[in-house]
């Protein structure tokens, strides 16, 4: 335990009246400390809460697995659909044909990735169904040749409900004048917005016939989504059933598996790069207010020389005077680092609503949606990042105090007292 005469020395030196310009130093480490923490906080809030929207959203418009014929057809899925359904993890697997086309609306051409659905098993894979702006999935019925675009795909088309649009297929037809690519008119019976750019700029549905005429698959499919009761163990699972599905009647002599962690690795693997270069990058901060400590420390213990010369012979020790003089280090770190992380996760927490209030005054836009893949600025507060922020701030600012503490405690009184 500190004796109770260090600690009263200890924070008497620190904000002593006569001590003003020492207590404004100490009051801008202190200041300094909790901008470098809250802000450290801040921008791993920033990084969490992009990582977490980009993961819903994805979830939101793919499968957690897939399985596809590796020649791109799978022939005999609706045995191989009730095989994967017997496993417990999977909670729904739906066919799906995915393939590459022009669409053409007046004086627009924008190339599109088709996908063939059906509306009511696609409700149970992923939550696209419920994404929709204008119409509803069920308008996709089979001969209908309906189409439902995403926001920004209609957008690019200038395209709207009850418009038609053309399908360009990359199937050739055998015609008198040679090879012709497959024409197909699709009327646009919905819109749907998945707050992904990546899929609203090049995604279109249809209903699964449909699909499968256009591109000549006759009952084959590309292949299976999967929907599994845990999306973090996708691989695992869709590994189990791929196995299991070789053995089946119908299965394809070979096929691809992959899942949403794959696909999408790259996101997830820049993201975390990332926030770890920021978190190394801004932890400067904190160590440029540990350097204030320091700064403080040394110079209060350069203006009571005298005064730890008078405790030495009185019967201080020098590891009383190292403690006096942690103390005032310790003090300013707790305070900054609490007072930091208590700032932080406020602004975190209100971070989206304060960004819209700044884009309405100044009349402008900080988020580009197809370069940043969303438009708003998401955070999300993890504990685990709270606690490491505050643990290393603090350990910092612990370890500023050391030097100027033990030049303290190495204080001679003789040679202090000399001149006094």
């Amino acid at each position: 335990m500190i004796p109770a005469y260090e600690w009263l020395i200890g924070t008497r030196y620190l904000g002593g009246a006569r001590q003003g310009f020492i207590s404004f130093v100490a009051i801008m480490s202190v200041l300094g400390l909790v901008l470098g923490v809250a802000v450290l906080i801040v921008v791993l809030s920033v990084m969490n809460g992009f990582e977490r929207e980009l993961r819903n959203r994805i979830l939101s418009v793919t499968a957690h697995a897939t399985i596809t014929g590796l020649q791109g057809q799978f022939a005999d899925w609706p045995a191989a659909r009730a095989q994967v359904l017997h496993d417990p993890e999977v909670l729904a697997a739906v066919p799906f044909i995915e393939a590459q086309a022009m669409l053409a609306h007046g004086q627009h051409v924008v190339g599109a990735q088709i996908r063939g659905v059906v509306p009511d098993l696609e409700r149970t894979a992923t939550g696209l169904a419920q994404k929709f702006t204008h119409g509803n999935i069920n308008q996709l019925v089979p001969g209908s040749y309906h189409v439902v675009l995403g926001s920004a795909l209609a957008t690019a088309l200038d395209a709207k409900v009850g418009d038609s649009v053309i399908l360009i297929a990359p199937e050739a037809t055998a015609t008198p004048m040679g090879p012709q690519p497959v024409v197909r008119r699709f009327t646009v019976t919905g819109i749907f917005s998945s707050g992904m750019y990546e899929y609203d700029r090049v995604l279109a549905l249809v209903e699964l016939h449909d699909a499968a005429r256009v591109y000549r698959m006759g009952d084959a499919v590309t292949g299976l989504r999967l929907a599994v009761r845990d999306p973090w163990q996708a691989p695992s699972v869709v590994h189990h059933v791929a196995l299991d599905i070789l053995q089946g009647p119908g299965a394809p002599t070979s096929y691809y598996v992959t899942d949403w962690t794959r696909s999408h690795e790259n996101f997830f693997r820049n993201i975390t790069v990332m926030k770890s270069i920021l978190f190394v990058i801004l932890l400067m901060i904190v160590g440029v207010a540990a350097f204030n400590i320091i700064a403080t420390l040394i110079m209060i213990v350069k203006e009571k020389r005298s005064d730890i010369a008078l405790l030495r012979t009185l019967g201080a020790g020098p590891v009383n005077m190292l403690a006096t003089f942690a103390i005032q280090g310790v003090l300013i770190g707790l305070t900054g680092t609490a007072l930091g992380a208590a700032l932080g996760v406020l602004v975190s927490h209100n971070l989206e609503r304060w960004v819209h209030v700044l884009e309405h005054l100044l009349g402008t836009h900080f988020l580009d949606a197809s370069v940043y893949n969303m438009s708003d600025l998401p955070a999300y507060v993890e504990i685990t990042d709270v606690l490491r922020v505050c643990a290393v701030a603090f350990a910092l600012c612990v370890l500023a105090t050391l030097y100027p503490a033990w030049r303290a405690s190495r204080t001679a009184p003789a040679e202090a007292l000399r001149h006094d």
